[in-house]
């Protein structure tokens, strides 16, 4: 016959056969949860299955709410941006790192402008530096079709 190792509240904890098991939770007017079935002999806990389900979705719901939602901000250039307008930038991707935002800075290429690749990369490469002390690189300039795109992270306060 099989056993069962019974535990719960208000139960007196122990080795019963599985009839036994249950007359108790029924006497008690609750439920037996096989908690452990791997166990030798399985482990049964006295309990009520809905509350127990009750409070399972609640702590999963807690801990969805918890969970740090991950915003990513864009910042457009082009291969030949000038200074002004990089700075302008370059102080806007400085405040959404400082917020805690993930930025993800790209160099459009339209037309033949594709053959300035370089000053592309070399534009991103200048900006995860002077960024360097809000955030730090977490994906390299890659070129990828008409965009070079580098992902920066804010750095950890």
């Amino acid at each position: 016959m099989a056993e069962v190792r019974l535990v719960g509240p208000n139960v007196e904890m122990g080795i019963y056969p599985v009839d036994q098991a249950l007359a108790i939770a029924k006497k008690q007017g609750l439920d037996l949860v096989e908690i452990s079935p791997k166990a030798e002999p399985p482990v049964a806990k006295v309990l009520d299955y809905k509350k127990f389900l009750y409070n399972q979705r609640k702590r999963e719901k807690e801990l969805k709410v918890k969970q740090a939602k991950v915003v990513v901000k864009e910042i457009r250039f082009g291969p030949q941006t000038d200074a002004h307008d990089y700075a302008f930038k370059r102080n806007h991707a400085q405040r959404f790192l400082s917020d805690g935002y993930k930025l993800k800075a790209f160099v459009f290429f339209r037309g033949r402008s594709i053959v300035f690749k370089d000053q592309g990369e070399i534009l991103l490469l200048r900006l995860a530096q002077e960024l360097e002390a809000c955030g730090k690189v977490e994906q390299m300039p890659k070129l990828e079709g008409k965009r070079m795109t580098m992902i920066l992270i804010p750095k950890k306060k």
